[in-house]
């Protein structure tokens, strides 16, 4: 088969690195890729929303399946694309159609589609300009902290915790006043949780479904989870305090609800949803979906996964996940996020890598990384994921940090905490 993989970040590559590996993968594109996926495949310089320019490319190639990494493809509407194409309406496409990536495209849709199917999530009222007003008055009363969250994408960003009303405000005032620009014309405020944090991951063909492994990230960007969010600084696979006992109650009260709705809504989701969840005592309940896999829980997830993954696309393209058996390591992967200096704020680019051939015990998954002239430079605020697989999670934790100091450019950042608080 000819696979052409689209975006360019951790996540892509990590896909490459576990595709390229497939018998049944003949020729891979990345497109655009980044310095490291040239490793896996022919880097393409694609924009990934270009749709008419994707065209062209896999009727030239005779490109025999497509995946989506990136979430911003799918709510634009590629899957829509390919199937209204003559042409291309034969090809399969890994990711949901518009109507199934909604569920990350708009958080006031996904929390809609929670209540309608009975689906545990925390309380939530959704305001425009136009009820401005009542969202201030709304806010008077309502219980602290309080979270404040773009309805539509904000490259990760539309999501702010409040800690006093007066905060509260004035966050809802900027971001209806344009902060997210559109994707803040609506903002949906919800109850703060208190509870630990979880990823969990399924594969579905919109009337089956496999349960990947599931991962814990890390967003903010100091030790001790302290300081800005990010886009994740890490993760670890499998998580500590999610015990089969719990799994079980995520998919009888979230999971099977999730792909039952989206059967009563008639919404044919074909690819990867992504829960983030909370463990609320023993109880799971779940803050958001993405229409896509994490970054950087992919890159503890993947190496994990011991099935063919192009074997599991093919089953899902062909309505066929009820036959698969995933086949999960025992082991445990650690993921340390190299990141620019300055970054989650502003950071410089351009910066000239070397120690990259001298990880002993990881994984290198590019993320903001060029290849310029034979030198690998940085180019992004997350810059390279580095991932350990070892047979217990405190060796993988040592390992992928060990690592990831073994990698040098100036300015790089990483924490040396990531997974140790689940030991």
């Amino acid at each position: 088969m000819n696979i052409l993989l689209l975006g360019s970040g951790g996540r892509e590559s990590a896909f490459a690195w576990k595709i390229s590996q497939s018998e049944l993968c003949s020729k891979l594109f990345i497109a655009p890729g980044n310095g490291g996926t040239g490793a896996y495949g022919k880097n393409v310089n694609l924009n990934p929303n270009d749709f008419e320019a994707i065209k062209k490319f896999v009727l030239a190639e005779g490109i025999t399946l497509v995946v989506v990494g990136p979430e911003e493809p799918l709510v634009n509407g590629i899957h829509d694309f390919f199937v209204a194409d003559e042409q291309l309406s034969k090809i399969p496409v890994i990711g949901p159609k518009k109507e199934g990536a909604i569920l990350e495209g708009s958080k006031d849709f996904s929390k809609e589609f929670m209540a309608r199917h009975g689906i545990p999530t925390p309380g939530s009222k959704s305001f425009t300009n136009d009820t401005l007003a009542e969202g201030l008055a709304y806010l008077e009363n309502h219980s602290l902290p309080v979270v404040l969250k773009a309805d539509g994408l904000a490259a990760g960003k539309g999501v702010v915790i409040c800690e006093s009303i007066a905060d509260a405000q004035a966050e809802l005032k900027l971001m209806l006043g344009g902060k997210f620009g559109t994707a803040g014309s609506l903002v949906v405020i919800e109850e703060y949780l208190t509870g630990i944090e979880l990823s969990v991951f399924v594969l579905t063909d919109g009337d089956s479904y496999v349960i990947l492994p599931e991962a814990k990230d890390y967003k903010k960007i100091g030790q001790g989870d302290t300081g800005l969010n990010t886009g994740g600084m890490g993760s670890v696979s499998p998580v500590p305090f999610a015990d089969q006992k719990f799994l079980n109650k995520v998919e009888q009260t979230i999971i099977i609800p999730t792909i039952e709705g989206l059967k009563k809504d008639n919404i044919d989701y074909t690819g990867f949803i992504f829960f983030g969840l909370f463990k609320v005592g023993d109880k799971p309940m779940i803050i958001e979906y993405n229409c896509r896999m994490g970054d950087p829980e992919t890159e503890s997830v993947l190496p994990r996964i011991e099935n063919d993954l192009v074997e599991l696309f093919v089953a899902t393209s062909e309505k066929r996940l009820k036959d698969v058996q995933l086949k999960t390591s025992p082991k445990s992967a650690a993921t340390v996020m190299i990141v620019a200096g300055g970054y989650p704020g502003d950071y410089e680019k351009g910066k000239v890598m070397a120690g990259i051939d001298n990880l002993r015990k990881s994984l290198a998954f590019h993320a903001g990384t060029t290849l310029e002239g034979g030198l690998i430079k940085s180019n992004g605020g997350r810059v390279l994921a580095v991932t350990s697989l070892q047979d217990d999670m405190f060796d993988a934790l040592q390992s992928a940090t060990a690592d990831a100091a073994r990698v040098y450019f100036d300015g790089k950042y990483f924490r040396e905490d990531i997974g140790f608080d689940l030991m």
